[in-house]
């Protein structure tokens, strides 16, 4: 056979060899609810028997609760809501939701993530729940995050920063947060459990966290911006075609 050929013949299986890989490559890729799911399979290990736990909102956090029903009914005395769904998907389940004034300290708090840099800061509220996220984080001995691989990133800011704000005060808010160089955009049509308006803040380069979140809460009208830089994730879980990872601070 001619040397040319042969090169032609080896060309062609190495090239079938390599489509071959990237078909099986893409058959062992998870599923991203799948990554989601083990990472609030995994968060079920910091629950104590007997402890008030608070639970967020969110895709990932479904998950959570579906696990928390299954898993270990009745272990835990209660849960503090950050909103009406979660509320509701626990009750559904028969797992007892409680106001946090009558909880006092909670031992962990469970929620997701739309964005986490390598220090557990977090970029919050892509579901509207952000000031109500923010309180029972703060009302909590341990955050745990969980989210699947994406969700971690080098900078915070390609997703929106959601800011809850006083309805009356939207233009005002929108100007101040033009100044700190975003572009806010009013989520119409939509009000948080609160009765108020979020403006998502695009195209922000977030290179100080702490100083950002400092000023935004600073502006009159704003209610909280869901940026958690002053109370980051104690432990980030994440759901990836590898398994589960966590980072912790």
């Amino acid at each position: 056979m001619l040397p040319g050929i042969n090169l032609s013949i080896a060309m062609t299986f190495n090239s079938s060899l390599v489509k071959m890989r990237r078909f099986v490559d893409r058959d062992q890729l998870m599923h991203p609810e799948e990554k989601k799911k083990i990472a609030a399979q995994a968060a079920l290990e910091f629950v104590r028997p007997g402890s008030i736990i608070g639970v967020g909102t969110g895709s990932t956090v479904n998950h959570f609760i579906d696990l928390l029903a299954q898993k270990i009914p009745g272990d835990i005395e209660a849960a503090v809501s950050s909103s009406k769904a979660s509320t509701e998907r626990m009750q559904k389940l028969g797992i007892r939701v409680i106001e946090l004034n009558d909880a006092g300290q909670l031992s962990i708090y469970v929620d997701g993530a739309d964005e986490s840099n390598h220090q557990l800061q977090l970029i919050k509220g892509g579901g509207g729940a952000l000031t109500r996220e923010k309180i029972i984080a703060a009302a909590s001995d341990q955050f745990i995050c969980i989210a699947d691989e994406s969700k971690l990133v080098d900078s915070l800011g390609k997703f929106p920063l959601p800011v809850e704000v006083i309805p009356m005060a939207r233009n005002l808010v929108s100007q101040a947060l033009e100044k700190l160089g975003g572009n806010p955009v009013w989520r119409e049509k939509f009000i948080t459990d609160n009765g108020n308006s979020v403006l998502d803040i695009h195209d922000l380069q977030i290179e100080n966290a702490l100083e950002l979140e400092n000023q935004i809460n600073q502006i009159t009208g704003v209610v909280s911006v869901g940026l958690f830089a002053h109370r980051p994730a104690d432990v980030l879980i994440l759901g990836s075609d590898d398994g589960v990872q966590k980072l912790e601070i």
